[in-house]
């Protein structure tokens, strides 16, 4: 069974980006992009209302940081740019060394390849420290986008589930993308 220790929290770096803690201060940034219908679109989650609401998220992600059970980094540029994104391993299953990979990236930002680069990051970490043997994502069908940078990171489709999600009163069709450890 995967033994995790998600502290002191691991800082990653691409080329363009560094993956880093979420903390309170970034608070106003996450709100801005949770509460934006085109950034939300395919994340069936309800909108945040206020700021309050990001705030609990935060505390909710670190929440799940100090068990162990879930990792989100925010996403920002080398520069020191404002938080542009998430990107995370949340539902770990760690007696089958298995993760589903979330995340988002403001609508401004995307086509760019930044998220491939931090799906890479992520995944690098996930294989080689987590020790994870497989990492899985689950996408709303009409997010080609999504299922574009899965693909070009290595991921094979490998479902399409039917209305198997309930969400704001419909149920919803997922697809299901995994990727192995690399050999």
């Amino acid at each position: 069974m995967l033994s995790l220790q998600f502290s002191p929290f691991p800082l990653l770096e691409t080329d363009r980006l560094q993956l880093q803690q979420m903390l309170p201060e970034h608070a106003p940034a996450l709100f801005s992009m949770r509460s934006d219908k085109e950034v939300m679109r395919y994340i069936d989650r309800p909108l945040a209302q206020t700021v309050d609401d990001a705030l609990a998220y935060i505390a909710l992600l670190t929440d799940m940081l100090q068990n162990n059970d879930a990792i989100t980094w925010g996403i920002f540029t080398k520069e020191g740019s404002p938080l542009m994104g998430t990107i995370g391993f949340w539902r770990i299953q760690k007696e089958h060394y298995r993760a589903e990979i979330g995340y988002l990236l403001h609508p401004s930002l995307q086509g760019k390849g930044l998220m491939k680069e931090a799906i890479q990051a992520v995944l690098q970490y996930g294989f080689g420290t987590m020790n994870l043997h497989s990492v899985e994502a689950n996408v709303n069908p009409g997010n080609a986008a999504s299922m574009r940078v899965l693909e070009h990171s290595g991921f094979v489709r490998e479902a399409y589930f039917k209305e198997n999600y309930f969400s704001n009163g419909q149920f919803l069709d997922s697809v299901i993308y995994s990727l192995l450890a690399p050999k």
